[in-house]
């Protein structure tokens, strides 16, 4: 499951977009990631820091990519957060991968040390899709390098970021494929090498990603 796919190309220079402030920290160590809490859950719409600016087809699509079917249903939510716990604790990569999603996206809701609800909690999603990502699961390497791209729950690390986006596009994935082509245009957290930018674009772009087509095409444009 995609959490969301940040990077576009706009005239010929690659931004990074992400969902929440950057922060400039050290490289964050792998003990300080959060430990997963077994917190209640209850309904969560897509947050409005991640739906900003966007029209409302743009949100629709948006929410039916990263909350599945079902969580406009309390109880469904929660039945969901259950099962996932489970699974999640037996070592299960995709249900630790969709634990973070819930926690990421508001539906499953945390508490904070004076009891305030919260309405995401990117840490603890960190932390569980960093226990996925070990297991080289595509999804959650993608999802923890956008964490760490952005410096949403864990210190910014652009450098941690590539590596998690080359692993997942090695197999496959295509919006790492895509931003890890952007990372090489632009020489964010890897040595610049637009070569490898417009093949990994090229990879990308076979999959059918519009976004790697688009920055094909505007490499192509300015001549390069």
């Amino acid at each position: 499951m995609k959490v969301l796919a940040v990077l576009l190309l706009a005239a010929t220079a690659l931004l990074l977009i992400g969902c929440g402030e950057e922060s400039k920290s050290d490289k964050s160590e792998i003990s300080s990631l959060p430990k997963p809490t077994n917190e209640v859950t209850k309904l969560g719409e897509i947050p409005s820091f991640i739906g900003e600016g966007l029209t409302n087809e743009e949100k629709a699509e948006l929410k039916e990519q990263i909350l599945p079917a079902g969580v406009g249903d309390v109880k469904t939510a929660e039945e969901k957060f259950k099962a996932l716990m489970e699974d999640a604790k037996a070592g299960n990569p995709a249900a630790q991968n969709g634990l973070g999603v819930m926690y990421y996206t508001g539906e499953a809701v945390s508490k904070s040390p004076s009891g305030q609800l919260l309405d995401n909690d990117p840490e603890v999603a960190a932390g569980w899709f960093f226990r996925a990502a070990e297991q080289g699961y595509a999804d959650a390497q993608f999802n923890l390098g956008l964490m760490y791209a952005n410096g949403e729950g864990i210190p910014q690390d652009m450098a941690q970021a590539a590596e998690l986006f080359k692993k997942a596009a090695e197999q496959g994935h295509v919006d790492a494929q895509n931003n890890l082509g952007a990372m090489y245009f632009t020489g964010d957290g890897v040595a610049r090498d637009e070569k490898k930018a417009i093949e990994w674009f090229e990879k990308a772009a076979a999959q059918g990603n519009e976004d790697a087509r688009a920055n094909l095409d505007a490499i192509k444009a300015s001549g390069k």
